[in-house]
This record gives structure tokens, sequence and C-alpha cells, in this order.
């Protein structure tokens, strides 16, 4: 469970996927291998039991082909945090709830 880790990690992985995230929507347009992704990357690496969506992210950023850019980075998106979760890693914040008005 995401309650088992320290705050202060619960607080770095959501900082490398909100910079991640950003990152990926980005990456349609302009090239993404820049020094906030990869320590990004390099933060989730203990957390993620497989390298290889942190390998495909990285990789995809720097590309030339927009298009490929764009999916590779998302597809790699998808795959940390699909790994984070399942790892118990990561959850999302649940949507904000509005008072009574």
């Amino acid at each position: 469970m995401a309650d088992a880790l320290p705050r202060h990690q619960r607080i770095v992985i959501g900082l490398a996927v909100h910079v991640l995230r950003g990152a990926m929507i980005r990456a349609g347009s302009v090239k993404v291998d820049v020094v906030e992704v990869r320590l990004a990357l390099r933060c989730l690496l203990t957390h993620c039991p497989e390298r290889w969506p942190l390998e495909l992210f990285w990789d995809a950023a720097g590309q030339d082909n927009e298009i490929g850019r764009a999916q590779g980075t998302t597809a790699a998106f998808n795959g940390i945090v699909r790994q984070l979760r399942r790892a118990g890693r990561f959850e999302d914040a649940p949507p904000p709830t509005r008072g009574a008005a």
C-alpha cells in the first residue's frame, strides 16, 4: 500500500509522475529528453520492478519523429504508472469534493 511508504517517498513519487505526465503531453511537439525527465525517471528506478518502461520513456523522449516520440512516451508512461500501482507505490489522488453550497 502507498500508506506504508514514508510521506517524503510518496511526495517524490507523485512529483516524478507529474513531471513525466507533463513531458508525455509535450512530447507530440518537442523533444523531452531534458534533465527534469531524467531525474524523475531516476527517482522512480527503485520503485519499478522492471526497468523497461523507464528506459523506453527516455529513449522515446529524444526521438526526432513527433508521432513516434508521443506514442513511445505515452506507452512508457502507462507502463510506469501500472508498475507503480501494482507495487502499491502510487495512487492517483481522488478528485476534490465540493462542499455543500
